[in-house]
């Protein structure tokens, strides 16, 4: 009886496994590090951050910058335009996404324009007015301190639109062809058809755009006039380079000689983390997925 020939692993491939695994454990590390280093501050005491004791682990443990962090009014309001801009864009930035990718999925018999569409599209990737012109499109069509003027310069992403639209040329044909056999419309072939096979490709654009609009601080501070209409991120940037902890009273300042600036700014930028690292979990099982299928060009 003949032996089966043992396949065994190269020592080549031992070595690219190790080394594959030690740089992204790295990469890893290099990204959550920090994120533990800022929680362990904003739960710590502010005579032991003054003296940097604090390293990833809290020194003194205390939440009074969190309680303090939600009793200002100007982080909640922040808070609440930036999710009030999170809903928007991603409402409107789906529904023109699906509405661009579905007939420039279509092959030029079906849609003679397509390719100058497409190019039209493709060249707003690479050049656009600059950001005075962009400036004053939104000042003269009356958009400043409105929270339009953070939703609609960027209606439509160009490189999802481009994701989702090889993603649809994947779907099969068939599939198409027996929805218009039954009498079924474009509309009702995007909505009944493709839509419901895209899950993969439409969890990993609305991840991108959840992140995009969540993240966005430049905007904010071009476009805002006043503050109080500051989306969170702008909000942050504004007291991470000025001072954060106003006049309080008397009867507070013995809370607040648990803190500081850098206690509560760490707080602030935790808290602004938490959803994104809530949604995500959702979505990731979708996100690798829908890379792989809509970034092969069909």
């Amino acid at each position: 009886m003949a032996k089966k020939r043992r396949v065994g692993v190269s020592r080549g491939d031992r070595v690219f496994d190790i080394v594959n695994t030690t740089v992204l454990l790295l990469f890893a590390l290099l990204c959550i590090l920090p994120m533990i280093n800022v929680f362990a501050i904003s739960l710590s005491h502010n005579s032991a951050v003054m003296a940097n004791k604090v390293i990833f682990w809290p020194v003194r443990f205390s939440t009074t910058s969190y309680r303090y962090v939600m009793q200002k009014q100007q982080f909640l309001q922040s808070f609440a335009t930036t999710i009030k801009r999170v809903i928007l864009g991603l409402s409107v930035n789906l529904l023109l996404i699906v509405l661009t990718a579905y007939p420039l999925s279509k092959e030029t018999t079906s849609f003679k324009w397509r390719t100058f569409y497409a190019w039209v599209f493709f060249i707003t990737m690479l050049f656009n007015g600059g950001l005075i012109p962009t400036y004053m499109v939104v000042k003269e069509t009356g958009l400043l301190d409105r929270i339009w003027a953070l939703v609609l310069p960027n209606a439509i992403p160009v490189f999802n639109a481009i994701l989702l639209l090889n993603f649809f040329r994947q779907v099969p044909k068939e599939l198409e062809e027996a929805a218009f056999m039954d009498g079924a419309g474009h509309w009702r072939t995007l909505f009944r058809i493709y839509l419901p096979v895209s899950k993969p490709a439409i969890a990993t654009i609305t991840l991108y755009i959840v992140v995009f609009h969540w993240n966005q601080w430049f905007d904010g501070l071009i476009y805002m006039n006043r503050p109080s209409n500051y989306p969170l991120q702008s909000y942050l940037r504004t007291i991470i380079i000025e001072r954060d902890l106003e006049m309080v009273s008397e009867d507070q300042w013995r809370d607040l000689q648990e803190i500081s600036d850098r206690t509560v700014k760490s707080a602030q930028i935790f808290l602004a983390a938490i959803p994104v690292l809530m949604v995500y979990p959702f979505l990731q099982r979708y996100f690798v997925k829908g890379m792989v299928l809509g970034s092969v060009k069909g």
